[in-house]
C-alpha cells in the first residue's frame, strides 16, 4: 500500500510516504501503552483542556487545515472548513461532556440485602482507529475525542490518500499537549493490522469503511476477542411524500445527493417519491442539479468536486455499467463536467425493479437512484429493500405522519424534512451491513470503556 498525495483536481504526485516497520509498529504500540498507564489516571479536567486546545488550534489555523483537506481529496474549500470546523465542535463537546457522561452510576436494588451497586466506567488501553479518506479530520476526531477523553490511547491507520491530513492530527495532538504516544498516526502496511489487533495491549478496534474491510478487520478483531465498532456504507433512503414542500425538498435532495461530490456513506442516494408528485419533483431535482457548477475546488464559485480519485472515478463508471447490464436505465443529468480531474458526471439511474441487483448497491459519488412509490407503505418497503441502514430522510408537512413513517424504516438515523446529518452532539451509527457501534454522544465515549460493577455488601448478608 503505497501512501501519497495525489490531488484530484490536477492529479499531480504531490508527496509519498514509506509503510511503517515492523519496529516502527511495535515502538508506537509501547509508547502507547506507557502513555495510557498514566493517561488513564489523569483527570477529566486536565484531559479537558487538551482537548480544549485541539479544538482552539484547528479554529485559529482553518486555512491551514482546510487547504489540506482539498489538496488531497478535492474537497470543496468552503466544505473543508465546515469540516475542520465540525471537529472542532468535536473536541469541545467531549471537554465540556465526558466528566459527566463517564460518572459513576447508582443502581436501584430490589434488594437492600444485595448492597450499594455502582457501575464506573474505566478506560481500558489502545483502541485502535482504521479511518476512510471522504472526511480525513471529521474521521479522526469522531474517535480520538471521546477515546481520549475516555482515558485510553489511539493508534490511527488512516486511507492512503490522505497521508498528509494523518500526519496533521498528529502535529495537532502535540501541540495541544497530549502527552508523546497518547495519539500516534501510523504508515502502517496491511499485514499490520492483524499485528496489533492481536497485540494484548490493544483494547479494540473502530473502523470506518467499506464492507469488505469491515468483514476482514472484524474477523481479526473476533479472533483475537476484540471489540470492534464498525461504521460502514450505505444507501440511504430519501423518502418524498405526497404533501412534502417539492420546491425546498428538491433542494434537499439535490444537496443531499452530491455534497462532497457525493462521497458520503450517509448521501442521499436513493430518492424514493410518490406517485401524485414524482413528475413534477423529477423536474425540480433535475433543475437543482443543473445549478452545480464543478471546478477547482479552491474557487469559491465551485459546488462539485471532482471525486478522490481517478480511481475512484474509474471504478464508479464500471459500476454504472454494469448496473445496465442488469436493466438499468441511466441519464446525464447536471452541468457537463471538466476532463481534467476526477470529475464524474452526474447521473439519474432509474428502472431499479426488484430483479435488477443494482438496486441493492451503494454508488459512491454523483449517482441517483430514483423511485416511484404508490403510498407510505410501499415506499417503506422500498426503503427498507436494501442491505444497508445507516440513514434516511422523510419530506412531509405532516411531521407526525413523518415520524411514523420513520419508525418503520431501519435504519440508525431518519430525519424528517432534512437529509441526513453529522453533528457534534447527535449519535452517529447504522445496523444491518451499515455495522454495529455508534459514534459521538455518550455511546461512543463508552463504545471501548469497561462498564465494571462495584458492590458493597454486608458480610452477614445471605448468599
Amino acid at each position: 500500500m503505497a501512501y501519497a498525495t495525489i490531488n484530484p483536481y490536477t492529479g499531480e504526485t504531490l508527496k509519498t510516504f514509506p509503510e511503517a516497520t515492523d519496529q516502527e509498529v511495535q515502538t508506537a504500540l509501547t509508547e502507547a501503552y506507557d502513555a495510557f498507564k498514566s493517561w488513564r489516571h489523569t483527570p477529566f479536567a486536565e484531559r479537558a483542556k487538551i482537548m480544549t486546545a485541539a479544538a482552539n488550534i484547528l479554529r485559529r489555523d482553518i486555512d491551514k487545515y482546510s487547504k489540506l483537506l482539498t489538496l488531497e481529496m478535492g474537497k470543496i474549500y468552503a466544505e473543508a472548513k465546515a469540516e475542520t470546523i465540525l471537529s472542532a465542535e468535536i473536541f469541545e463537546y467531549y471537554a465540556k461532556n465526558a466528566e459527566e457522561l463517564l460518572k459513576a452510576e447508582k443502581l436501584p436494588v430490589a434488594d437492600p440485602k444485595e448492597g450499594e451497586a455502582v457501575l464506573i466506567h474505566q478506560p481500558q488501553g489502545i483502541v485502535f482507529a482504521i479511518e476512510p479518506w471522504n472526511f480525513p479530520f471529521y474521521q479522526i476526531a469522531r474517535i480520538i475525542a471521546p477515546q481520549l477523553s475516555a482515558g485510553n490511547t489511539v493508534i490511527l491507520k488512516h486511507a492512503s490518500n490522505v497521508p498528509q491530513c494523518a500526519a496533521a492530527f498528529d502535529d495537532l495532538m502535540k501541540e495541544a499537549g497530549l502527552p508523546k504516544g497518547g495519539f500516534r498516526n501510523l504508515y502502517a502496511a496491511r499485514h499490520h493490522t492483524e499485528t496489533i489487533l492481536k497485540d494484548p495491549r490493544v483494547c479494540g478496534v473502530a473502523l470506518t469503511g467499506s464492507e469488505g474491510a469491515g468483514a476482514v478487520v472484524a474477523g481479526i478483531a473476533a479472533q483475537a476477542l476484540k471489540k470492534s465498532t464498525m461504521e460502514l456504507g450505505g444507501s440511504d433512503a430519501f423518502l418524498v411524500l405526497d404533501d412534502a414542500d417539492l420546491e425546498k425538498t428538491a433542494k434537499w435532495a439535490a444537496f443531499g445527493r452530491h455534497w462532497n461530490a457525493g462521497q458520503v456513506c450517509v448521501s442521499a442516494k436513493r430518492l424514493i417519491v410518490a406517485d401524485a408528485v414524482y413528475d413534477r419533483f423529477l423536474e425540480l431535482y433535475k433543475a437543482e442539479v443543473a445549478k452545480l457548477i464543478p471546478g477547482d475546488p479552491m474557487d469559491p464559485k465551485t459546488t462539485l468536486a471532482p471525486l478522490s480519485s481517478q480511481k475512484a472515478a474509474d471504478d464508479l463508471k464500471t459500476q454504472v455499467e454494469e448496473a445496465k447490464k442488469h436493466g438499468a436505465v441511466v441519464e446525464a443529468i447536471g452541468p457537463s463536467v471538466p476532463e481534467k480531474g476526477a470529475f464524474f458526471q452526474p447521473l439519474l439511474m432509474t428502472n431499479l425493479h426488484e430483479n435488477n441487483e443494482a438496486r441493492l448497491w451503494e454508488f459512491f459519488g454523483p449517482v441517483t437512484q430514483l423511485y416511484r412509490a404508490k403510498d407510505d407503505a410501499h415506499a417503506i418497503r422500498i426503503a427498507n429493500d436494501s442491505p444497508f441502514g445507516l440513514g434516511g430522510s422523510v419530506f412531509t408537512k405532516d411531521t407526525q405522519r413523518g415520524v411514523k413513517v420513520a419508525e418503520q424504516i431501519y435504519t440508525g438515523m431518519v430525519y424528517i424534512n432534512h437529509p441526513t446529518m453529522v453533528k457534534a452532539d447527535l449519535p452517529f451509527g447504522g445496523v444491518a451491513r451499515s455495522g454495529y457501534g455508534r459514534e459521538l454522544i455518550g455511546l461512543g465515549i463508552k463504545e471501548f470503556v469497561n462498564h465494571k460493577l462495584i458492590d458493597v455488601v454486608d458480610i452477614d448478608a445471605p448468599f
